[in-house]
């Protein structure tokens, strides 16, 4: 809003090499807690005695499936709701990392939580352990991606944010290698003498490696970014003044049609980007009923393409501008939801999974530095700018999972659940196409 009282130390190299490390932390939560480990897991406890994955649950019976689906559409709901007042309050005192570190340990402890659901009995437990390791992910980066203007100059924002996303993409599959290797070989680890018991035993530490994972290389961010680097001295209530400073940032927009139009935009085809990335493994359970290798060979495969695509888009943003770059995404998205309509066999499921890969990449790390480009570059206020694009983010992640579920639930096919996702990347393009700003159709060609 007003402008910085001091000159940042932008493009430090230690620093964003700290900043990247959040991504190593955090992605070990992606890829094992909500794609792979944890949702094949999840579809063999929460099953009743007889075998049914009809479960009950607060008196309702529903599909374990779709369950899991509200579960997670709830706890964004949960971080939607808070995020604005405590982004507000963390610009308030200049310091984004006491909030950041709240939600890092609330998420790592309900990944560790996750360790004591063991059979269908424990279901609520289960569940709410799911919720709390959401909101702690999705609570933290806010914090996390507000940093990105403050470290590094803008004609950096595209590469840096792909790094950061590889990063995440490399340390999950290096965490996950090593869960498998213990679940995969579990009587060798002493995790007892019965393979099935053992196994599950192993299966249920990996929940732990996460949240200590998570956790511990956490610290090195914590360390060396910023704690107040506009060197702000707040007085008064924070909350009181975080409401006003939140309120300041919202007024504001009335004045950026361009940030407002992206902002919807990135509603619609988040839908689609987030839901495929939460339940693409339900997909191949409950569709193509592969089995446990296949589905975590597939994750494989998107997290290893994923950070080379988050490279190559970064490269092609250089040259045709973030918009286009974008636009040329969201049409290889549309074909991965009428394509999965389609997908019968397993290696197409593979082949599919190589795409979603390559474009899951690119369209995460593109959005967030799109958005660096196209807040106001004087402001210090970058953790309420950032919560409204992470309230947008979260609440398209509710109704796009929720979405899901629901089609599923009514129709009793996954298939139309991802048919429904390409309307939604439909009308995130038509929004799209109408953001003129110059900052981000500009190519930099080097």
């Amino acid at each position: 809003m007003t402008a910085p009282t001091k000159t940042l130390a932008l493009n430090n190299p230690k620093i964003i090499r700290a900043w990247y490390m959040y991504d190593w932390a955090n992605s070990v939560y992606t890829l094992v807690i909500a794609t792979a480990i944890f949702p094949i897991y999840y579809k063999g406890v929460a099953v009743e005695a007889n075998g049914s994955d009809m479960v009950n649950f607060l008196g309702f019976t529903i599909q374990n499936s779709v369950l899991y689906s509200y579960a997670l559409s709830f706890s964004f709901l949960v971080v939607a709701a808070m995020l604005p007042l405590l982004s507000g309050a963390a610009d308030y005192i200049g310091n984004k990392k006491i909030f950041m570190k709240c939600f890092v340990w609330l998420g790592s402890m309900g990944c560790i939580g996750l360790f004591f659901f063991s059979d269908i009995n424990r279901l609520g437990w289960g569940i709410f352990c799911s919720i709390v390791a959401s909101i702690g992910y999705s609570g933290s980066l806010v914090f996390y991606d507000a940093f990105l203007p403050e470290i590094v100059t803008e004609d950096r924002y595209d590469v840096t944010s792909a790094r950061g996303y590889s990063m995440g993409y490399y340390g999950s599959v290096l965490l996950m290698v090593i869960c498998l290797v213990l679940i995969m070989n579990p009587l060798a680890f002493g995790f007892g003498d019965d393979f099935g018991k053992a196994q599950t035993l192993a299966t249920k530490t990996s929940f732990v490696l996460v949240g200590l994972w998570w956790i511990g290389f956490s610290q090195i961010p914590f360390r060396l970014l910023p704690d107040n680097p506009f060197n702000k001295n707040p007085t008064g209530n924070i909350w009181t003044k975080g409401y006003e400073e939140i309120r300041g940032v919202w007024r504001s927009l009335e004045h950026q049609p361009e940030l407002k139009r992206y902002l919807l935009a990135f509603f619609f085809y988040n839908m689609g980007v987030q839901s495929v990335m939460y339940l693409a493994t339900l997909f191949g359970t409950d569709v193509l009923h592969l089995k446990d290798q296949s589905l975590i060979a597939v994750v494989v495969i998107i997290q290893l393409v994923g950070a080379v695509g988050a490279y190559l888009f970064a490269r092609l943003s250089r040259r045709i501008g973030n918009r286009l770059s974008l636009l040329v995404m969201i049409v290889i998205w549309i074909g991965v939801c009428i394509s999965a309509y389609f997908v019968a066999t397993e290696y197409q499921f593979y082949g599919l999974a190589f795409v979603v890969g390559m474009v899951m990449g690119g369209i995460q790390s593109l959005s967030r530095a799109t958005y660096s480009k196209l807040i106001p570059q004087n402001t210090m206020d970058h953790a309420s700018y950032f919560s409204f694009y992470d309230v947008t983010y979260n609440v398209s992640i509710v109704i796009g999972t929720f979405s899901y579920g629901f089609v599923d639930q009514i129709t009793g096919s996954m298939r139309y659940s991802a048919l429904a996702l390409g309307i939604f990347f439909i009308i995130g393009f038509f929004i799209l196409w109408t953001v003129r700003s110059k900052e981000i159709q500009s190519a930099r060609v080097n």
